[in-house]
């Protein structure tokens, strides 16, 4: 029995620690929100000199949780005039591709077991930045489902807001990324993380750098660029008509997006898992991870600082920026990094 059970483990180790990893990964990803809602609403108090919630558990910690319960229990409303299927789809899509999207970004080093190769992704995909592109730019549909199936013309036009902006800016995203991908020489993302062993991209692409970064946060419907809610001209903007558990799975796939492209720009111009100079201070296996989430908590850092520090622009200028600033820039870039990898 023992024999058989062995074998089995064995024939099919590379299918059960996938699932394994796939399970670990999305559990961490929506338990890292509530956490994540703490830390931005504890910054933003420091920041704007106050405390933030500190009543409910030590720290406030328990608060992000005790408003998970609130919206769990809420009544869930649904207009007569909406489209019921694509109403309860909308919110379902954008969790669904922000959780899958992380599925391909490695965040560690491999190591063996069982003489198999384990590395800490689900999946290593040679054309791995093509796959969280493509997944990534899916998340748009709900948010234009979202506007759409409400049957309300500022849900509406924050769905189409959202479009608009997201094809404008994910110009930049792919162009910046594409100067990363002339230097390394490839798409694989576990490749372009080996191939800063030595140096970051950012030290050799800093315009594109600040560029998918800037792209990023705009992707992400961030502030100063969450034109698609904008309180003050649409209500809530596409999630005007959603409530409980739908209200807060918009939220959901907001922050684990945040968290997507914390961890995208890491790999892209960070290093991701590579230490540098602190390498000796690496334990194996898990201190590559550690190194990874360290690096991805300080860019989470750095969202929550751009909200708290820079106001909403107007749509007109959030177009012009990305069309006439952003774009032409990261073509420069491109045709630059291409010149110096030809020479």
């Amino acid at each position: 029995m023992i024999d058989t059970v062995t074998q089995f483990l064995s024939d099919n180790l590379v299918l059960i620690v996938g699932a394994v990893k796939a399970a670990i990964i999305a559990v961490a990803l929506l338990s890292s929100v509530p956490l994540l809602v703490w830390l931005e609403r504890r910054l933003m108090g420091r920041f704007q000199v106050r405390l933030g919630p500190n009543r409910v558990g030590p720290f406030g910690l328990a608060q992000p949780f005790a408003d998970a319960v609130k919206l769990l229990f809420k009544e869930s409303i649904v207009q007569g005039s909406a489209d019921k299927f694509l109403f309860f789809l909308a919110p379902a899509v954008v969790v669904f591709t922000a959780i899958v999207t992380f599925s391909a970004i490695p965040f560690g080093a491999s190591f063996t077991l069982f003489g198999q190769e384990i590395g800490p992704h689900v999946a290593n995909i040679n054309v791995g930045l093509l796959f969280v592109f493509a997944i990534s730019s899916m998340g748009i549909y709900g948010i234009v489902l979202a506007g759409l199936a409400s049957n309300n013309k500022y849900s509406l036009m924050g769905g189409l807001r959202s479009s608009a902006q997201m094809i404008s800016y994910e110009l930049t995203l792919g162009l910046a990324a594409l100067g990363v991908i002339i230097v390394s020489g490839s798409l694989n993302l576990v490749e372009i993380v080996e191939d800063q062993a030595v140096v970051p991209n950012i030290i050799l692409q800093p315009l594109a750098f600040i560029l998918f970064f800037t792209a990023g946060v705009a992707e992400t419907n961030r502030a100063p660029f969450d034109l698609p809610e904008a309180e003050q001209e649409l209500v809530a903007g596409f999630h005007t008509e959603y409530t409980g558990m739908k209200f807060a799975m918009f939220f959901m796939g907001e922050y684990i997006n945040m968290i997507t492209m914390s961890a995208m720009v890491t790999v892209l111009f960070l290093g991701g898992w590579n230490a540098y100079f602190f390498e000796f201070l690496v334990p194996p296996v898990i201190g590559p991870i550690i190194v990874f989430a360290a690096k991805v908590f300080l860019l989470l850092c750095v969202f929550i600082w751009l909200r708290s520090t820079f106001p909403r622009i107007r749509y007109d200028r959030l177009m012009t920026f990305g069309w006439k600033v952003m774009l032409p820039l990261a073509v420069l870039n491109l045709m630059v990094a291409g010149f110096f990898k030809v020479l």
